[in-house]
């Protein structure tokens, strides 16, 4: 469970896990461990510790910056610092500790319920939501509680997910208004209503109130398609343990690649509409969207692949040209 001592004098509680302990003033949140600390602007931490929850720690890596982050081993998570900075490394001062995944989350979401203040919403753009900077006062306990849209088939087919309508509070956002809202027409033979299904994605993506937060919009077996839209900077550094596909569906995006394990800069990649693009097995990125874009990410769900990749029984790109 999480442990957490009194307010401090900005009204905000400190929490720990293991070896790690973390606390908060008007700017910063502040790690500390056995032999080290770090400091994070507290708008990216809030952003970044939001996304890890939600996410239940993501494919592989999270890397809230340059040096703070977890890996999910799907049952038990590492917290870590330095890990997988090449600097840390070499001089022996990177530290990581293992924990079930209920007890990291307990902490986390505990430290996410008192670090929000009302107003900030670490889901949106900057430009849609207030400060989380200054001292305590009261919080966003609605947005930081948000369900990550999950499809069992194809979103709208019947006992799935509905799609987002101005009746389910999901307007089309400021910057997707000359997008359009028409829905294809279903001609089912008889007896295949509930079989036949079509819906117009780019009107369902438009809705999305959030940024850099796939939802899952299609799933056959391991295969799901995932609908995001994106705005100012993805919130992670995400380190990969299998491959990720890109379609880039409008504007841009663009991707700083690095090598996974140390850091070091291996690519510079602006996506177009149209473009995709493959992300490796052994690379971490992260996205700059200068404009709030649409992005289609295919992810194969299979649990066996970062083993595979981990034992170099798969080749970490897809495609060799």
């Amino acid at each position: 469970m999480p442990q957490t001592n009194a307010s401090n004098e900005y009204g905000y509680r400190s929490f720990s896990v293991g070896g790690f302990s973390f606390e908060r003033d008007e700017y910063f949140a502040h790690i500390k461990w056995p032999g080290g600390s770090h400091t994070m602007p507290m708008d990216a931490f809030l952003r970044a510790l939001m996304r890890d929850i939600s996410w239940s720690f993501f494919y592989g890596i999270v890397n809230f910056d340059q040096v703070f982050g977890t890996t999910n081993h799907y049952g038990n998570v590492d917290v870590f610092a330095g890990l997988y900075n090449a600097g840390y490394r070499a001089q022996n001062k990177h530290h990581v500790e293992n924990f079930k995944t209920e007890e990291v989350r307990a902490v986390f979401e505990a430290m996410l319920d008192d670090w929000t203040n009302e107003g900030f919403d670490p889901f949106a753009a900057p430009e849609e939501t207030g400060t989380p900077f200054g001292p305590k006062r009261g919080g966003n306990r609605a947005a930081i509680t948000r369900k990550r849209l999950v499809a069992n088939r194809m979103t709208g087919m019947k006992g799935d997910i509905p799609l987002r309508t101005d009746a389910a509070g999901n307007p089309v956002n400021r910057q997707f208004a000359d997008v359009s809202q028409d829905e294809p027409e279903v001609h089912a033979e008889p007896g295949f209503e509930n079989e036949v299904h079509a819906f117009n994605f780019f009107g369902y993506v438009s809705r999305s109130d959030v940024t850099w937060n796939p939802s899952v919009c299609s799933a056959v077996k391991y295969s799901q398609v995932c609908a995001t839209t994106e705005e100012f900077i993805l919130p992670i550094i995400h380190g990969n343990d299998r491959v990720e596909w890109f379609v880039q569906l409008s504007d841009e995006i663009h991707w700083d690649i690095q090598d996974r394990e140390s850091g070091a800069p291996r690519a510079r990649v602006v996506m177009k509409p149209g473009d995709v693009a493959a992300m490796p097995a052994d690379i971490r990125h992260q996205g700059y969207s200068p404009k709030r874009s649409m992005l289609l990410v295919w992810e194969n769900n299979d649990a066996t692949l970062p083993d595979l990749y981990a034992k170099k029984k798969l080749k970490p790109n897809p495609v060799d040209f």
